[in-house]
């Protein structure tokens, strides 16, 4: 891998960027949670399904997705004939590791009677096993329009499976997952950032654990988060997700201070994505000019996993896909 890289000193990397994406006809999308630069240079910023979403509507040749792996998956479920790129194909995720599809395949068929509401966080092969996925800001929406007396296995993330069954009363089996970034915020490093900041509040993500989302005066996905700290009527936010989405909050609202939530050693170095921080610039370059590594899912997986995605947007209806509000390239589910 070094040998890419050892002949970048002095290319200008944005500009060659910009070159390859006209040349191959590609369209470029970075998550809230991608490094600034990648932010900066990508033409949607924004979350996982909306983002697929925007590029399904393009008409690109290419998507190059400064994502994790589920993320680009998710790109080439809803547009097979488009190439997928992932700058570092070893960018994972701790939800999709944490449910590997043979254990959720078996726990399924422990549960017969139990339909799979199944978070967005998750390979393709678990989304070809589920009967619908869910977003942080459409599973509520979702739930709603489930009846009351179906049962209901709800995996990977258990923090926000057991924020959904406290909100809503629903009693859901909950698989035992979880975001290795979220779970490292610090009740106790939180509660001393909050008496330092007193009357600031505290928008946190539903993946959080319960004892972070106990102290938030908003839980919501990462867009949801974005609208609450633009409509907030003070000027400090404290902010319990993965730092980098500071990064379009400042952009947008550059006359308010917005504040990490701090894990257990008192900063938010530990709540960095170890995955998202693989993806570069220059992987970013190598992707587009080789088209490698490319995102590839065997025809019938992606039929069934298009099928879960396909019964989320139908219930959801306008919780997801909200692509049209905010700043321009800025978009969210």
């Amino acid at each position: 891998m070094t040998a890419l890289y050892h002949s970048f000193t002095g290319l200008d990397l944005r500009a060659e960027i910009d070159r390859l994406r006209a040349e191959k006809n590609a369209v470029i999308l970075a998550h809230y949670y991608q490094k600034p630069e990648l932010q900066d240079i990508a033409d949607f910023v924004g979350d996982s399904l909306d983002l697929s979403r925007k590029a399904q509507a393009t008409q690109a040749d290419v998507i190059a997705f400064c994502g994790v792996r589920f993320m680009a998956e998710t790109a080439k479920i809803l547009s097979p004939d488009k190439i997928v790129v992932l700058p570092d194909m070893d960018a994972g995720c701790s939800l999709e590791d944490s449910c590997p599809p043979e254990q959720f395949a078996a726990f399924r068929a422990a549960h017969p009677d139990h339909i799979a509401l199944t978070y967005i966080n998750c390979s393709a092969e678990v989304k070809g096993l589920s009967d619908v996925i869910v977003t942080s800001s459409s599973a509520e929406t979702i739930l709603a329009k489930l009846p009351r007396d179906q049962k209901i296995i709800f995996g990977p993330d258990r923090n926000l499976g057991g924020y959904l069954v406290r909100k809503t009363g629903r009693d859901m089996l909950l698989w035992p997952g979880v975001c290795i970034v979220h779970e490292a915020f610090s009740e106790t490093e939180l509660l001393k950032l909050k008496a330092r900041h007193p009357g600031a509040p505290v928008a946190a993500h539903p993946e959080c654990p319960a004892v972070i989302l106990d102290h938030a005066d908003y839980v919501g996905s990462t867009r949801g988060i974005l609208e609450f700290a633009n409509a907030m009527a003070g000027d400090t936010l404290i902010v319990a997700t993965e730092p980098h989405i500071i990064h379009q909050m400042a952009k947008a609202m550059p006359g308010k201070r917005f504040i990490g939530a701090p894990g257990a050693d008192g900063n938010c170095n530990c709540n960095i994505c170890p995955y998202m921080a693989l993806n570069t610039m220059e992987k970013l370059y190598v992707a587009l000019r080789d088209l490698e590594p490319r995102i590839e899912i065997e025809e019938g997986l992606r039929l069934r996993a298009k099928k879960s995605l396909d019964a989320m947007l139908d219930m959801a209806g306008g919780t997801v896909g909200r692509g049209d509000l905010g700043p321009a390239r800025v978009t969210g589910d």
